[in-house]
């Protein structure tokens, strides 16, 4: 039995689609503004270069190594962001980053400034997966 489904649900699919069709690239786009916003050094080749020409996250993973041992010396909010990235990244890690960031919920990412939460926001909106 086919039935047609109502204006709304099918106005509701058509962006869904639309919006998951591109979901990776604006992702990347974030993911590349809270590489520029935390800095270079901890993703890909850990150069300002690297980061200009990478054209995907591929060349934009953490240097989970660098950041683990840097997170002592961070600032909390700076520790927080590079945690929250690190999560898409790697759920295993980024949880552990996070939880020695103190962080306790998704309401503790308001110690973050406006443009680092817009950049959070954006990659849980467009994430699909690494």
């Amino acid at each position: 039995m086919n039935k047609i489904l109502p204006p709304k649900v099918v106005d509701l699919l058509v962006r869904e689609e639309q919006h998951f069709a591109c979901a990776s690239n604006a992702f990347f786009q974030a993911w590349k503004r809270g590489a520029e916003i935390a800095g270079a050094q901890w993703f890909g080749d850990g150069t300002r270069e690297g980061l200009n020409r990478a054209v995907d996250i591929w060349e934009l993973r953490p240097g989970m190594h660098e950041l683990n041992d840097a997170l002592g010396v961070m600032s909390s909010g700076q520790r927080m962001f590079l945690a929250a990235m690190v999560s898409f990244y790697n759920a295993r890690e980024g949880t552990a980053m996070l939880r020695h960031c103190g962080f306790e919920g998704l309401a503790d990412l308001g110690c973050l400034d406006l443009q680092r939460r817009q950049v959070i926001s954006d990659l849980m909106l467009n994430y699909t997966g690494w």
